[in-house]
């Protein structure tokens, strides 16, 4: 498996972690507000891990070309 396949994996791993926090605060399943921020804070860090990883498999597939 190429590494920026390997990555592009992790990236999605990361995407349906980030989709199940995101369906659980929709779904209005979050106790309190704290609980609320943690799981807000979570969402942002798995979107930027997220990004940053889509972003340098971009740039390795184009840098292969």
């Amino acid at each position: 498996m190429n590494d920026y396949k390997l990555l592009a994996h992790v990236a999605k791993e990361l995407a349906k972690l980030r989709q199940e926090r995101e369906i659980h605060v929709a779904g209005g399943r979050a106790v309190d507000i704290e609980e609320y921020r943690t799981i807000c804070g979570v969402i942002r860090g798995l979107s930027l891990a997220e990004n940053t990883i889509n972003d340098l498999v971009q740039k390795m597939e184009t840098s292969d070309e």
